[in-house]
């Protein structure tokens, strides 16, 4: 489930096989116009040299990155043994995958359908109860996440695109699956985001459990130029990363509460659109964004801080030419603003991750995993020290956008496919 798991881990993002920081043998030369690699220390502090697997020219053309390692890190290959087993075929543009205990899976369609998927790959019926959803575009309905105590109240939260008078908006509904799966009962809306704006993009949506039993819900800024300085508004839910409790209610101790024309919900501020986020082992949530041409970025989420948008950012207008909104020019650094701990450019186009602390890939506890649409792979990030060391690409030869990431109760790495005859994977150990 979506929350941070209590398996112990000795040391946060550290390698657990020397090999899975080893540079990769590749030779191929820095492109030119390209942020320098990052460059790994070795034990006594000295930098050596090594080859990162993006060598393409970076959008933003003449941008450097404020600190060693914030970009290009250096290719590794861990190579454990495994196989990618096709659980399921034939699912509808799917929008999240969520492991449930008994090893099945529940799926969200973004149509609007959330389906149970059995282990063995048997699809069922759209559960009931799910309420309408806007799917137009980008939207629809989006992530899913199980309570923390789903055990023993089978209870499900979601995100979906609303429609409403006007246009639409990011909301957050719970229900209770009933023990067949075949419906949700109790079901509410505890969260509707605003202000509605009437286009079809950037919701962000997605939900993850904190260790402190309340739910965090990251916010798109809905793409429209217009709408790029609400990301820096307070009394906007829009760009954001908001933190809830689990029956819609408002922690005490969130930032803004209390604060004139501030809206309580808001844990983050200054984010484009989050598609991808996920607790570690020691309670950090970490999230991945969606860049413009270039400038996608990780993130580590604290209380109350700002990470920039649209004011502070990689990359370039898709049209090309410097990032602009109502506030100004960005900058790559602004003060006043977080930098992301790692970005990319060019971008890999993020949906979905997962902080790895199984047991059936050793080599890979404490990776950071994220879904690439554009990109087409699932991403590998080794991060040590709160600083990303080292970058992998899998399944590249697939040929598939990767919308979700999920690791399940046994280990294993669950996988949606975007597309609209869509599939279900499962990556474990070969044998």
């Amino acid at each position: 489930m979506r929350r941070t798991c209590v398996v112990p881990v000795v040391s946060l993002f550290a390698c657990a096989l020397a090999a899975a920081c080893a540079p990769r043998p590749d030779t191929a030369d820095t492109a030119p116009g390209a942020p320098a690699a990052a460059q790994p220390a070795t034990a006594g502090g000295a930098a050596q040299p090594c080859t990162p697997l993006e060598t393409r020219d970076a959008n933003g053309a003449g941008q450097r990155p404020a600190s060693p390692g914030q970009t290009r890190a250096c290719g590794v290959r861990s190579d454990p043994a495994y196989d990618v087993q096709v659980v399921a075929r034939g699912l509808a543009k799917p929008w999240a995958v969520e492991p449930l205990p008994d090893g099945s899976l529940l799926v969200t369609e973004k149509g609007g359908s959330m389906r149970m998927v059995s282990a063995t790959g048997q699809i069922g019926q759209p559960i009931a109860g799910v309420p309408a959803v806007d799917a137009r575009g980008q939207g629809g309905l989006l992530d899913v996440a199980l309570s923390p105590s789903f055990a023993t109240d089978r209870t499900v939260f979601w995100s979906f695109t609303e429609p409403r008078e006007g246009g639409n908006g990011t909301s957050v509904g719970r229900g209770v699956l009933s023990a067949d799966g075949r419906r949700l009962d109790q079901v509410r809306v505890i969260l509707h985001t605003r202000p509605t704006y009437n286009n079809n993009m950037h919701y962000g949506s997605r939900l993850a459990f904190g260790p402190d039993g309340n739910l965090y819900v990251t916010m798109g800024e809905r793409s429209a130029t217009e709408t790029r300085p609400q990301a820096q508004a307070l009394d906007s839910h829009l760009g954001k990363i908001l933190r809830i409790a689990p029956d819609g209610s408002v922690p005490r101790d969130n930032p803004y509460v209390g604060q004139a024309g501030a809206l309580p919900e808001i844990w983050s501020i200054g984010h484009r659109n989050i598609q991808a986020a996920a607790f570690d082992p020691e309670g950090n949530l970490w999230e991945i964004e969606h860049g413009t041409r270039g400038g996608d970025e990780l993130n580590r989420v604290e209380k109350g801080k700002n990470y920039g948008w649209p004011i502070a950012a990689y990359g370039v207008e898709y049209r090309g030419g410097a990032i602009t909104s109502a506030l100004g020019e960005a900058q790559t650094q602004r003060p006043g603003t977080e930098q992301p701990v790692y970005y990319w450019d060019p971008v890999i186009a993020p949906s979905g991750a997962q902080v790895y602390t199984g047991s059936a890939f050793p080599a890979w506890r404490g990776s950071v995993f994220i879904g690439g649409l554009a990109s087409q792979r699932l991403v590998r990030l080794v991060v040590q020290n709160g600083r990303v060391t080292g970058e992998e690409h899998l399944l590249t030869d697939r040929n598939k956008r990767i919308r979700d990431v999920r690791q399940g109760p046994d280990g294993a790495l669950y996988l949606v496919t975007d597309e609209d005859n869509a599939e279900l994977w499962k990556i474990v150990p070969r044998r």
